[in-house]
């Protein structure tokens, strides 16, 4: 598989294969969203309509970068959200980084979402579709986050070697600057962060299902796509 790692601006021609990478949080919130039992999650393009989702469809959970806010049910904090009963349940999603890079490849034949705790899924459905060229995009830092970076190269390094270690990739991750930022703002009080995000943005291959962005109609949802293991 040929492998390439782009910025979100980058995209200006959109590839057929692509994957958004989000470490810290947002497709790690993803993931316990659907390990919670949450049916689909909408990736919205504006905190105004995630606003005006949830106002149209009350028993939907919002959810958003940063502090609680009106409109908004709860954060994007993957040990806050799992905590929540959402069996069944659509979330409406808006992030700064991971949900702005997804819309940007709205169009690729094969969208998926990732982060670590989904990379051996992502990378078996990456090798179940017989994918040769996939464009992985890097959301955070503009391109230069290295926890994502990371995560890509873990994922394209697990199409090849489905045994490839995750240590090396992982140790990156942790001495990143997300996570650092993460921590500090913790120790400052920060609403929006709980003292186990970064410890659960950093477990490889928790989940055996992969993340699949698809459009119905005018609105991106997240599915996830349980990959057997054999």
């Amino acid at each position: 598989m040929q492998a390439h790692f782009a910025s979100t601006a980058e995209l200006t021609r959109i590839p057929e294969v692509v994957v958004v990478i989000d470490v810290m949080r947002a497709f790690t919130v993803a993931a316990w969203a659907f390990a919670q039992g949450a049916e689909r999650i909408v990736l919205a393009e504006t905190l105004e309509q995630a606003r005006t989702l949830k106002g149209r469809h009350p028993d939907w959970v919002a959810l958003k970068d940063g502090p609680p806010a009106p409109g908004f049910d709860t954060v994007n904090s993957p040990g806050k959200l799992r905590s929540l009963e959402l069996s069944g349940r659509t979330l409406v999603q808006k992030t700064s980084n991971g949900t702005a890079g997804a819309q940007a490849a709205r169009h690729a034949s094969l969208l998926m979402c990732a982060s670590f705790t989904v990379a051996a899924a992502t990378a078996r459905l990456l090798r179940d579709r017989n994918a040769t060229d996939v464009t992985f995009v890097i959301t955070g830092e503009d391109g230069q986050a290295d926890e994502d970076l990371a995560c890509a190269q873990y994922i394209a390094e697990l199409t090849r070697d489905p045994n490839a270690d995750p240590a090396p990739y992982l140790h990156r991750a942790a001495a990143s600057a997300a996570a650092a930022d993460l921590a500090g703002g913790l120790r400052l009080g920060y609403q929006g962060i709980h003292a186990e995000d970064v410890a659960l943005c950093l477990e490889a291959n928790r989940f055996s299902f992969a993340m699949t962005a698809t459009l119905d109609g005018p609105l991106m949802t997240l599915r996830s796509s349980p990959i057997p293991t054999r």
